[in-house]
Order: structure tokens, then C-alpha cells, then sequence
């Protein structure tokens, strides 16, 4: 039997890494698409690099002759659409750049299936953010959009012409509406990220407070590891479903902050300012998934808990940084 081929758009970001590395255990041969730049960032996949069931290559969202190209010289199985400008505040500054990339890259991707082969099975990156100012609590499939940056209006239009492209051309094609999910591969400008990160930093006498928004701004935070998984579990039914992958549980960026600064002994009042720069023009204040379609359907369960989630990022924070030298 041949080896499964898989397409990763987004590779060198943290799903992109960890979905390869899981992809890669199961026996595929996976490709993974970057843009041509001078400043590719591969440190997330970089200890995957020497194995031979991964090839880099090169496509662009923006350019569907690239796309048809590397389907028809690679024949993946299974597409994985992950590539976005996923940073929300970045989306306010460069909307239309957000759009070509989050909502119209999702049709060029879908239109390449099309035209190359309509038997490959496609994965599209849903958002949370999608829900914006929410119409129920919790959030499920069936919940009404209700977008609240142009990030979340683009992942609108990219969930909805993957529906659209499933129903009209008998695709493969599945939406994960992923709630938030972390890890110490997350970027830094991400609050998870930037609350782990100065801890660390603190701890070591290297800074002695970290900015942040609003703080009573709540969140569904799970491990990116555990929901790459989903991912795949979707391509693996018999018929193509959108699904929330959530841990059904809120926490505010206040509660963040709690457990990460007092895992290493420290009261979080003392080193956290408020800053407003730092809040959104429209502010999402309420996000929290009912998983329950994904446990049923999928059988898929989130393994680490929320407190397990932030001291693990902190370990990791520390660790890097004492390996840096600092102590």
C-alpha cells in the first residue's frame, strides 16, 4: 500500500508543527507549503527537518497556479488549510492583506481541489473568532456568526465557502471551529504567550512588568497538541462535518495570570498594568465551546487542563531562558 500523502498550508506555525509531527507518527508523507520569503521561520519544525517523509515546498495562497501545481505534482490525499494572518490586532491594520489571505486563500484552495481532484479531502481552519459577540453561551456549530474584527469576518467567509464549495461540487470539505488553542510554540505577541514568557522573565529578574488589555476578557484556552488531532479525526469520517473543538471550560486573562504567576511563587498585582493600547476597537469578551458534536462523533477529548496548559508554557519559558544563560 502507498504511503498517504498530506498537504500542510501553515506548516512553520504551531498547528502547522504539531499537526506534521502527528501526521508523520501515523505513516504519512507530508507535504508542507511556505511562502517564498527571505524570512521563512522554521525554528517550530526545525527537530523535524532530517525526516524523509517531510518536504518543504513552495506555494502561496495568493497564487492559485501554485496551489493547482503542488497538487498535481504531489497528490496529497488530504489538505490541511492552516496558512492565515491569524494575529487579531494585526487584522485592524492590514484588513484587506487579512482578507486575501483568511477568506480568499480558503477559495483558491478549495477552486485548486476542484480543478486538480475532487476525491481530495479538505480541512479548513475555522475560528472561534467567528463568533465574535455571541449569540449563545456556549458557542456550538449552530450558533450565528457574529464577527467582531476583520480577522473573524475573513474566517467567516473561509467557513462558509468551504459549505459552500462541499455542497456544490461534493468536496470532502470540513470546517474545525477551533477555540483557543496554546502552547509554547504559540507566537509571542499572543497574551498566553506573553503572560508565560514574562513570568519566566520576572522570575529571573529580567523585566519587572508585563502590559496587558482587558483582563476580565474570558477565553476557552486549550493545547494546540490535543486539537491538531481533531483534525485529522474529521478527515477520517465517512462524511464531511463542520465541528467546535473546544474544552467547554472559561477562564479570564485575569485567571491567566493568577496561575502563571503564582506557579512560581509570585502575586500577579505586583508586575501586571493595565494598558489601554492594548485593548481591541471591538472587544470579544466571552468565548467558551460546547465540544460536545466532537466528543460524540469524533471521540475526541482534550488531555490537558487548563492550569496544566500554563505551567507547562512557563516550564518551557523558564527552561529556554536559563539555556539562553540567564538564571
Amino acid at each position: 500500500m502507498s504511503q498517504k500523502v498530506a498537504l500542510i498550508t501553515g506548516i512553520t506555525g504551531q498547528d502547522g508543527s504539531y499537526l506534521a509531527e502527528f501526521l508523520l507518527e501515523q505513516g504519512y508523507h507530508v507535504i508542507g507549503m511556505v511562502r517564498r520569503s527571505s524570512t521563512v521561520n522554521f525554528d517550530r519544525i526545525a527537530h523535524l527537518q532530517e525526516i524523509d517523509a517531510l518536504e518543504i515546498v513552495q506555494g502561496d495562497l495568493l497564487d492559485q497556479m501554485s496551489l493547482i501545481d503542488i497538487l498535481r505534482e504531489y497528490r496529497p490525499a488530504e489538505v490541511y488549510n492552516l496558512a492565515a494572518q491569524s494575529f487579531v490586532p494585526t487584522s485592524w491594520r492590514q484588513p484587506v492583506l487579512t482578507g486575501e489571505f483568511t477568506a480568499l486563500g480558503v477559495t483558491r484552495m478549495l477552486d485548486a481541489i476542484r480543478i486538480v481532484d475532487t476525491a481530495i479531502r479538505f480541512y479548513q481552519a475555522s475560528s472561534s473568532e467567528m463568533f465574535g459577540k455571541v449569540m449563545e453561551v456556549p458557542q456550538r456549530e449552530s450558533t450565528p456568526f457574529y464577527p467582531r474584527s476583520p480577522y473573524g469576518v475573513a474566517k467567516v467567509y473561509g467557513h462558509w465557502i468551504t459549505v459552500n464549495y462541499r455542497e456544490s461540487y461534493n468536496l470532502f470539505a470540513c470546517s474545525g471551529i477551533l477555540f483557543n488553542h496554546e502552547s509554547p510554540r504559540r507566537g509571542l505577541e499572543f497574551v498566553t504567550h506573553k503572560v508565560t514568557h514574562a513570568v519566566a522573565r520576572i522570575k529571573l529578574g529580567l523585566q519587572d512588568e508585563v502590559r496587558l488589555g482587558n483582563l476580565e476578557a474570558r477565553r476557552d484556552w486549550g493545547y494546540a497538541a490535543d486539537y491538531v488531532k481533531a483534525m485529522w479525526l474529521m478527515l477520517q469520517q465517512n462524511e464531511p462535518e463542520d465541528y467546535v473543538v473546544a474544552t467547554g471550560e472559561t477562564h479570564s486573562v485575569r485567571e491567566l495570570c493568577q496561575v502563571a504567576f503564582s506557579y512560581v511563587g509570585l502575586n500577579y498585582e505586583d508586575y501586571v498594568v493595565v494598558d489601554e493600547k492594548f485593548y481591541r476597537p471591538a472587544e470579544v469578551d466571552l468565548l467558551i465551546g460546547d465540544p460536545a458534536k466532537a466528543h460524540a462523533k469524533l471521540g475526541w477529548e482534550p488531555s490537558v487542563t487548563f492550569e496544566e496548559l500554563v505551567h507547562l508554557m512557563v516550564d518551557v519559558d523558564l527552561e529556554g531562558l536559563k539555556n539562553e544563560g540567564y538564571s
